[in-house]
């Protein structure tokens, strides 16, 4: 991570160079866009940090259970409305099938967390508009039931 920084203090310093005016310029709009976009993702770290005090347990009592299908779907919707790294997710993934959670459930889980947006609405919105944040995230999660549906197919835990 350390090489990116030193790699950016080298590309400034050159930008610097060439144009100072356009640097300052740039510098300037992209503080304007974190200062705006700043609130809103605070907000996230804080809801995120709220969740993730109790997702695990919530998760195993509340989806391991028996039904597979009704599990993945609450997975699904979990996973919608559940902010993570990806750090965070996969081992999370492990501990949860070390626990009896099945792979359609985790499945579920781990691709609407990673595709689906709910938390990040506020912020995505102010980027891409909100027809556009409405059906990428509507098109993410019709995406992510077919695969955690195929996902419990191939592990042989959904049954046609």
């Amino acid at each position: 991570m350390e090489y990116l920084y030193i790699i950016m203090v080298i590309l400034l310093i050159i930008s610097l160079i060439f144009s100072r005016k356009k640097t300052w310029q740039g510098i300037r709009r992209g503080t304007k866009k974190l200062l705006k976009i700043l609130p809103n993702y605070l907000m996230i770290l804080v809801f995120v940090a709220i969740i993730m005090a109790f997702a695990e347990d919530f998760i195993v009592i509340y989806l391991g259970g028996e039904n597979i299908l009704l599990g993945g779907l609450l997975a699904v919707i979990v996973g919608s409305i559940t902010m993570m790294p990806g750090f965070i997710a996969y081992p999370l993934a492990g501990v949860l099938l070390s626990r009896g959670v099945s792979y359609t459930v985790i499945a579920g889980f781990v691709i609407s967390l990673k595709m689906v947006g709910v938390v990040t609405y506020p912020v995505e919105k102010e980027y891409m508009g909100i027809k556009g944040t409405i059906y990428r995230n509507a098109a993410s999660l019709i995406i992510t039931i077919i695969l955690t549906f195929l996902m419990g197919l191939y592990y042989g835990e959904v049954l046609l």
